[in-house]
């Protein structure tokens, strides 16, 4: 069963690692740079194009940890990947407290017709803080699920 699962999580992991890394070194940047109107067309196109690939990827990896966890006899893999399942857990919480509540929101605004005080409640930088901590947190994790792989190996 490890011969499957672990493939299965190397790539679900990688999957969502690149997407990470891809909104820290363009996304966020683009975002960033953007008037508010066009900012809040771009944020509410991209939430969007990432459901619901982003999450099953992220629970993947998360339920592919824990399970590898649990089947490694190599008491070194199984840390390696119990500490990746704690890592994945980490970025689905961030995930579900943080950025997803301002997906959600940011899908809700009109780009012509924002609120008065969207400068005041501007979540561009708030998200992309935490959006650079999942992202690090998810390239971490892909580093430990390879090193316990090759442990495996």
């Amino acid at each position: 069963m490890i011969e499957v699962v672990a493939p299965v999580v190397l790539l679900v992991n990688g999957l969502a690692a690149g997407v990470l890394l891809g909104t820290l070194l363009g996304g966020f940047p683009l975002l960033a740079s953007l008037p508010d109107d066009r900012y809040v067309h771009a944020h509410a196109f991209f939430a969007t194009r990432y459901d619901p690939a982003m999450p099953l990827c992220l629970l993947a990896t998360l339920a592919g940890d824990v399970w590898l966890g649990l089947l490694a006899d190599d008491p070194a893999a199984r840390t390696l990947f119990w500490a990746g399942a704690v890592l994945a857990a980490v970025t689905v919480t961030i995930s579900l407290t943080q950025n997803v509540p301002v997906n959600k929101w940011v899908q809700t605004l009109d780009p012509d017709n924002l609120p008065e005080n969207f400068a005041a409640v501007d979540p561009r930088w708030r998200w992309g803080a935490w959006n650079q901590r999942r992202g690090a947190i998810t390239v971490l994790t892909l580093l430990l699920n390879c090193a316990g792989v090759a442990l495996l190996l």
